[in-house]
């Protein structure tokens, strides 16, 4: 019985010793690194747990926000996920003021002395002195003849009585009171806290019986992969591309054995500030306050006025955000949580370079983004970066030169047409380019799928020289119409440039003149390019050495040019009736509009003829009128004034009658036109 009792309690002290050490400690290694081109990389974790275990992970402050944001949790053995707990990061400001002395700000000694009045203090000026701070003044003090300074001045209360204390002979000063001291010290760690570049510990805590497997997945700012590639040119074999991806360990954590995948495309990502506390501001009210009462009049209710009192609402709450992550994993043919179950899958090799280096990577769709994923894991350092061969293929790949005046207007480029024949999305990167084991120049190509095929230049090829010769020819006139009182005239623009190419070579080259595309202009020789690009034509000449070779391009552009009849001149009437393609409607309706508006013009002219000796007549009046007043009104020429002044009044009276005919003819001339020329309709 004793030796039960005995095994109950042993027992018992087991457990409760169980219960005390808590969840165990666990490691949950990096397994997987998936990089991306736009700046990004999810880091997975894989590892495993027994019973109720915790995991602790350290990662940069920076790096915070975007673990908050994206962090994926799993248990994959019917555990379950407790919760995953980090150190607040309270606005340094708030957490200062919570403290009895205030060190939001810079605060002088004088400054932290005023926080303290009514305190204890012990201090050494330079005898020990032991009092409760009064307050702190400031006094003014006489250094010489012309100088005065301000102190700051300490009293006390002693135990003998008020003691003034100048600051500036104090040299030590200690709070008596032990509370407060600490309160000062904890302000200041705080306060050492904010500047600390630590890194920050996250904790997941997982619940669960025996042993599981459990998995973490987070994303991360990274630097963004590169690529960089070498086109081996040669007459004796095929081509051959080799490309680098360029990858920089710039985390905390060395990567062991890592799977890394790279990961081409512009998955959209963003940084949040997650990490900080956020609080909402509150409106802040005041008790209602009464005075005390005195007799109150009662008066008559005159005009009854009612106020309407309403509360304009509580502040709205702070939106929350729901992230969810979507995983695919093209290739595997399984999901997350199963492909993170079992090992790490092995990627065939499938590419392998003729010199004995082979690709360590394999190539595969994800969603509607491209990756590569290194077959042999990485091990790299942190703060480490490393070249990892991705590409080695025979490719199709055509030397060529490639002209183009605005870039070199005496010489081509040594180039090539490069077609990616390989099953990988080529990333943009430089090429350099080797001919013959020679260096032959560096180049540069944008992104580029399979299939895809793009011109490359590495070199100025100085054997062969282009000159282009430009000329535009005459307008010419194609058609005329007449539409509702408007002439439309189509007319064609020519223009032309040859090129002359001279190849000083030994061998036959393929030149590739390249010629802008601009708007309206149509190509006309030749009647197709051999390449169309977004902003060039390209023609390709074939160059024999010696012997010069050219070509000529050809555009033309048809414009349509509309015009009011009535503003056509004589002399654009008289071209378009003697163009041979303007139709025999049009011309004689251009020859009736012009006799119309020939014997509008005379009417007008007639008018302003009329209106023209009026104005005469009413300037010799005036002259008249002045002369009149200086004359005896018996004398022969004041007569004669009056005759001549009479026979004017006659003429004027004839004349505005003429007018208004003349104008009424010449109202119903225009009317009578501009009917006729708007119910014209002829090609």
């Amino acid at each position: 019985m004793f030796r039960r009792s005995m095994c109950i309690v042993a027992l018992v002290s087991l457990a409760a010793a169980a219960r005390a050490e808590g969840p165990k400690k666990a490691e949950l290694p990096l397994k997987k690194v998936v990089l991306f081109s736009s700046g990004v990389g999810f880091f997975e974790h894989f590892g495993k747990v027994e019973g109720d275990a915790s995991v602790e992970m350290k990662f940069n402050v920076e790096d915070v926000n975007d673990l908050l944001k994206s962090m994926v949790v799993q248990d994959l053995d019917g555990g379950k996920i407790s919760t995953v707990t980090y150190g607040s990061k309270d606005p340094i400001t708030k957490t200062l003021k919570s403290f009895s002395i205030d060190l939001t700000v810079n605060p002088t000694l004088a400054d932290l002395l005023r926080q303290v009045r009514g305190e204890r203090v012990i201090l050494d000026a330079p005898n020990e002195i032991a009092g409760v701070i009064l307050g702190v003044e400031t006094r003014k003090k006489q250094l010489n003849d012309d100088e005065i300074i301000e102190i700051d001045v300490l009293n006390l209360l002693t135990d003998d009585g008020l003691r003034a204390v100048p600051l500036e002979s104090v040299g030590r000063i200690k709070l008596a009171n032990e509370e407060l001291d600490a309160e000062l010290r904890k302000a200041l760690a705080v306060l050492a806290s904010a500047h600390a570049t630590d890194k920050k510990s996250v904790g997941l805590s997982f619940l669960g019986k025996g042993v599981r497997r459990v998995w973490v997945g987070y994303i991360q700012e990274t630097p963004v992969w590169k690529t960089t590639y070498r086109l081996v040119l040669s007459d004796d074999a095929k081509p051959l591309l080799q490309g680098w991806a360029i990858v920089e360990n710039t985390s905390e954590e060395d990567w062991n054995n890592v799977q890394l995948k790279l990961v081409s495309g512009r998955p959209i990502s963003f940084t949040m500030d997650l990490y900080e506390p956020l609080y909402l501001p509150r409106p802040e009210e005041q008790l209602e306050l009464f005075a005390s009462l005195r007799p109150q009049v009662y008066e008559k209710d005159m005009d009854a006025k009612k106020e309407a009192f309403g509360y304009a609402g509580k502040p709205a709450a702070a939106p929350t955000m729901a992230f969810a992550r979507k995983m695919r994993s093209s290739g595997e043919g399984r999901g997350m949580a199963e492909g993170m179950a079992d090992k790490l899958e092995e990627v065939e090799d499938k590419l392998n370079f003729r010199q004995g280096v082979s690709s360590a990577a394999a190539a595969g769709e994800v969603g509607n983004l491209f990756q590569y994923a290194i077959a042999t894991p990485v091990t790299l350092p942190r703060q480490q970066s490393a070249m990892l061969p991705i590409v080695a293929a025979d490719v199709k790949c055509e030397k060529v030169s490639i002209y183009n005046p605005a870039v070199q207007a005496k010489h081509p480029l040594y180039g090539a047409r490069f077609t990616n024949t390989t099953d990988l999305h080529l990333m943009q990167g430089p090429i350099t380019v080797f001919d013959d084991g020679v260096y032959a120049g560096d180049a540069k190509i944008a992104d580029v799928a399979p299939g895809d095929q793009r011109l490359i230049s590495y070199g100025l090829d100085l054997e062969t020289e282009v000159v282009p010769s430009g000329k535009s020819m005459p307008e010419e006139l194609l058609g005329v119409k007449i539409a509702k009182g408007t002439l439309i005239a189509t007319r064609k623009f020519v223009r032309s440039v040859e090129y002359t190419v001279k190849n000083s070579g030994k061998q036959p080259k393929t030149v590739l003149i390249e010629s802008p595309i601009q708007p309206d202009w149509a190509l006309v020789k030749p009647k197709e390019p051999t390449e169309k690009t977004r902003s060039h034509y390209r023609f390709a000449v074939e160059a024999k050495p010696g012997a010069p070779a050219a070509l000529m391009v050809e555009e033309q552009r048809t414009l349509r040019q509309s015009v009011a009849l009535t503003n056509l001149s004589q002399k654009d009437v008289q071209l378009y009736l003697s163009s041979k393609v303007v139709g025999e409607k049009v011309k004689a309706a251009l020859a009736e509009v012009a006799g119309r508006q020939h014997a509008l013009r005379q009417v007008a002219a007639e008018r302003m003829r009329c209106e023209g000796r009026i104005a005469a007549i009413e300037k010799d009046q005036s002259r008249i009128r002045e002369n009149m007043t200086r004359l005896d009104r018996n004398s022969d020429v004041f007569k004669r004034y009056v005759k001549k002044f009479n026979d004017q009044e006659t003429e004027i009276e004839k004349l505005r009658d003429q007018i208004a005919e003349l104008s009424d003819k010449e109202i119903e001339r225009k009317k009578s036109l501009d009917e006729y020329m708007m119910g014209l309709d002829l090609e």
